[in-house]
């Protein structure tokens, strides 16, 4: 992998793996991120298979895109972004090849078949709730990716961001509002 010119703050693993010692640098970041890539594998297929097979295949794209990654943000929300475009390709992928027409001809609203109540969860919220997620503000982004889909708690997240506890709760209830104004106006908008 090609040397960057970024300051990787603190991380030795991460400098290591892009200043060329690919494979125990890699190796290291695997063994540091895995369980964080195949828990948001596995909160958003609710499969152990699938989660196991997309954490693989998140992996196998770090390696070849590491070198990309240019550090405008976290190191762990370069690779959340990663992992959950790679979910999102994967539902979208198996909602092609699963593509039925109805009696009527028409294309039936795409489903996650393995959600509790599949009526209840069509994909297209999904792809809904990341676009949502994308338009929050950096510091709101951060937070609710952080608490919300990583589950640390506020204590942790104000010594990672350098910031109180109460800044992040108040980060955390911004974002929820606005992205619950965001998710009506596109639910309007459909």
């Amino acid at each position: 992998m090609a040397s960057n010119a970024i300051s990787i703050e603190g991380d030795a693993t991460l400098r290591a793996a892009l200043d060329g010692d690919e494979m125990s640098g890699f190796e290291e970041l695997y063994r540091k991120h895995y369980r964080r890539v195949y828990s948001i594998c596995l909160r958003m297929t609710g499969n152990l298979a699938e989660a196991e097979d997309l954490t693989q295949e998140v992996f196998i794209q770090l390696y070849r895109k590491l070198d990309s990654f240019r550090g405008e943000a976290a190191f762990t929300t370069w690779l959340h972004r990663l992992t959950v475009n790679q979910v999102l390709m994967h539902f979208r992928k198996r909602s092609v090849r699963s593509e039925q027409i109805t009696e009527d001809g028409e294309i039936p609203d795409s489903v996650d078949p393995d959600t509790v109540n599949p009526e209840a969860m069509p994909i297209v919220d999904r792809i809904a709730l990341e676009n949502a997620i994308a338009e929050l503000p950096p510091g709101y982004r951060t937070v609710f990716v952080l608490h919300d889909v990583e589950g640390y708690e506020h204590e942790e997240i104000a010594k990672l961001l350098d910031c109180s506890a109460g800044t992040s709760k108040s980060q955390l209830h911004k974002a929820r509002l606005k992205l619950r104004r965001l998710l009506q106006q596109t639910s309007k908008a459909a």
